[in-house]
This record gives C-alpha cells, sequence and structure tokens, in this order.
C-alpha cells in the first residue's frame, strides 16, 4: 500500500504525532511518503531520511506578541481559506501522477479526493475561540465539521470513553462523535513505554545518574516561542540548579549556549530527550496537545509546569483539564 502523511505546520506537534503512524506503516511493509512545509517536514525528514518527501503548499502563521490572539485568528482565517484550495488542487495534481492508496492529513484541510481514501486526523473536533469571539464558536464547529465530513474516516488520537480521556471537550460529548473513530492516544515516545496506560517509566530506558533538574521543551509558533524562551531565561539565570531549555529550533546550527544557570540547545532526538525528561525534577512546557500525549504515555504528567500559548484557547483548556487528570 502506498501511503501520503502530511501534517499541519502548526508547531511541531502534528508532525511528532505522525511519528508513531509513519513506523507503524514502515514495519507492515507498506510505501510512506511524507508531504508538508516548513519545520514540520523538516522535523520528519531529519527522523526519516530515507522516505521520499513532498512539498506541499506552504502555511505561514505567526502569534501576535501579545495576550490577546483576537487578531491571529482573524487573520488566520482568509489564509486557511487560500491554504484548503492550494492543498486540494496540489493533491488532485498528485494523484494524476502517482497514486496513493491512503492519504492521512493531520489538520490539512484540503488533502482530501474522491480518488482514493482520505483520513482526517483531528483531536478538536469542537473549535475552541478565545473568550472575545465566543459568539463565532458554533459557526466555527459547524464549518469545522463540514470539512471533515468530506474525508472517509476521521480520526481523534484518544481514548474514546467520555470520561477518561486527554482531550475533554475538544473531541467528546458534541453530536459530531459519531463521524469519529479513537484511535488512542499517538505518542512518539510510544515505542518505549511499557504498555500500561500511565507507566512510571518506559521499558529499556535506564535513570541518568546526572541531568539537569528543570527541563524546559519549546515549540509553538513565533514570535511566542521567542518570547516565552526569554522568560524562561529571565527567569532561571540565576538558579542555584542547573536548567537545561530544548528550544525547539529544527534545521538551525548545533549551537550550546549558556546564560547563567541556563543551557540552551537547538533540538534533541528521543534518544537523548527521554532519558532527560525521565530525570528531571520539572518539566516546563506549552499545553500543546501532542505534548500532552507525549508526557502521559511517559507517566510524567505530574511532572509538568504547563505554560498555554497567551490567547490560545485550546491550550489554556488543556491546560486545566490536565491539571485534574
Amino acid at each position: 500500500m502506498k501511503i501520503l502523511i502530511a501534517p499541519l505546520n502548526w508547531g511541531l506537534g502534528h508532525a511528532t504525532r505522525c511519528i508513531p503512524l509513519i513506523r507503524h506503516y514502515l514495519a507492515a511493509g507498506d510505501e510512506v511518503v511524507l508531504g508538508g512545509d516548513g519545520e514540520s517536514i523538516r522535523l520528519l525528514r531529519q527522523t526519516f531520511p530515507a522516505l521520499r518527501v513532498i512539498d506541499l503548499p506552504s502555511l505561514e502563521l505567526h502569534y501576535t506578541d501579545n495576550n490577546q490572539q483576537r487578531g491571529f485568528y482573524l487573520r488566520t482565517i482568509p489564509a486557511l481559506i487560500r491554504f484548503t484550495i492550494a492543498d486540494y488542487y496540489y493533491l488532485r495534481q498528485q494523484l494524476a501522477i502517482e497514486h496513493f492508496d491512503l492519504v492521512i492529513s493531520d489538520n490539512r484541510f484540503g488533502l482530501f479526493s474522491h480518488q482514493t481514501h482520505c483520513v482526517y486526523m483531528t483531536h478538536q473536533l469542537y473549535v475552541q475561540l478565545p473568550k472575545r469571539l465566543k459568539i463565532f464558536q458554533p459557526l466555527a464547529r459547524a464549518l469545522h465539521a463540514c470539512i471533515y465530513k468530506r474525508f472517509n474516516e476521521v480520526w481523534v488520537p484518544d481514548y474514546a470513553d467520555p470520561t477518561n480521556n486527554l482531550s475533554g471537550a475538544l473531541s467528546h460529548g458534541g453530536r459530531f462523535d459519531r463521524h469519529a473513530k479513537y484511535i488512542g492516544p499517538l505518542s512518539r515516545f510510544s515505542n518505549l513505554e511499557s504498555g500500561s496506560r500511565h507507566p512510571e517509566k518506559p521499558t529499556g530506558l535506564q535513570k541518568p545518574e546526572a541531568g539537569h533538574p528543570i527541563l524546559a521543551v519549546l515549540s509553538g509558533l513565533e514570535p511566542q516561542r521567542t518570547l516565552f524562551e526569554q522568560a524562561l531565561i529571565a527567569r532561571f539565570k540565576d538558579s542555584t540548579q542547573p536548567v537545561l531549555i530544548v528550544r525547539g529550533k529544527i534545521g538551525g546550527p548545533a549551537t550550546t549556549t549558556q546564560i547563567g544557570a541556563v543551557t540552551l540547545v537547538p533540538q534533541m532526538n528521543d534518544e537523548q530527550l527521554v532519558p532527560l525528561m525521565l530525570q528531571a525534577k520539572k518539566i516546563i512546557v506549552r499545553s500543546g496537545y501532542s505534548t500532552i500525549m507525549d508526557l502521559s504515555v511517559l507517566g510524567l504528567l505530574s511532572k509538568a509546569e504547563f505554560h498555554p500559548t497567551p490567547g490560545q484557547s485550546e491550550q489554556e483548556y488543556l491546560s486545566t483539564l490536565t491539571s485534574h487528570l
């Protein structure tokens, strides 16, 4: 079977949660082709250098530099419409050249076609808008449903149990649930976990003897990623404990920077990062859903200090939800 897997380039989470899917299909002997743009596809290129990549239309998004993202959402609507149309016609052109038996789109709205079997993957069936835009939330949810109903299947990377899951009201308890197939959480660390839902420590990993008691793993759109990094440096540069910040910068120079007690590195692969996460006393992260799945599969949610992206209502909701898991 020939499969196209294409994540949205909105932070790195859409790409990281596609990693276990890619591994699954490769292990089954299928031909996997990667599609995408920006840092998402750069991450997948690094992780699977032997796989062929199709450069899909680009979506350039930037948050505002303040705590209100209303302007960002309003600017994003026309950009998403253009992006969706470009994806749709690009896929149609590709299918005229080569046949994909399966297309898996992680939140790329336009990657559907009647010429093949298309899957839409999302953890947010029910779109969350900022408070000042709540009046438009029913419309946004209905429009999202109109989009994903065009796909043959809708996959939700979460547990189906409406009372015991990771995404809460984002994907449970509404009238669109019947269109969804709950496939369980997807984590790039899932091949390391021990098999239980909240393992204390993944099988085969040893706790390192030394490390950083405080670990921050950054991701997300600019300029908020940089603002978060700067705030953490100011907070911890005079700390009596060593602090490591993984900046989430893909494809740049592998330069380590020291600012007082803070060590900054551009990125780490899974084999480097997981032992440090296991050893750390505190893990500082954004409350993105893919990050929550990663921490859950490693049994590390209790170590997390979540910082939602300012004005990002979905992350604000997930931060509150996860504190009760």
